[in-house]
């Protein structure tokens, strides 16, 4: 069953270079990995490592406890970027730690694309995890 979830995840997905992307990457199981600070800081770094801006420049991100959304602009192929990020949490915490596949939305316009941000970056705030976004650690926006 979740061979074929994963080959639907993958219809009709297009690759396109210089579009912006969003992205939602869920740990095995909905394990959380990144409920501990070192773990959600290495989740953190990783989207700004060389390997990964070969692919994609992050625009902005937040790392929840079991998954990540991260809304890039492509500059490789859509699948590399995402392999190449999950293989170096993984490889960096020492353990397969996600589920198979990934989500993603192509985000339009510029003006999708700041809202998009504001709604990734909100969502501690909606899961009550914080009462401040301040209070947050782990997202960025390139808007800051």
């Amino acid at each position: 069953m979740a061979t074929f979830q994963s080959r639907n995840l993958r219809k009709g997905r297009r690759s396109i270079q210089g579009h912006c992307y969003l992205i939602t990457i869920v740990t095995r199981q909905r394990h959380p990995w990144f409920h501990e600070f070192g773990p959600a800081c290495i989740a953190s770094r990783v989207f700004y490592a060389e390997v990964v801006n070969h692919h994609a420049k992050t625009l902005a991100y937040v790392v929840m406890p079991d998954h990540v959304h991260w809304l890039l602009k492509l500059d490789g192929d859509l699948a590399s970027a995402v392999r190449l990020y999950k293989a170096k949490v993984s490889s960096e915490l020492g353990d397969r730690i996600w589920q198979r596949g990934y989500h993603d939305r192509a985000i339009r316009t510029e003006d999708n694309l700041r809202d998009t941000a504001r709604y990734l970056v909100a969502n501690p705030l909606r899961a009550c995890l914080v009462e401040n976004i301040r209070d947050y650690s782990f997202w960025n926006a390139a808007w800051l």
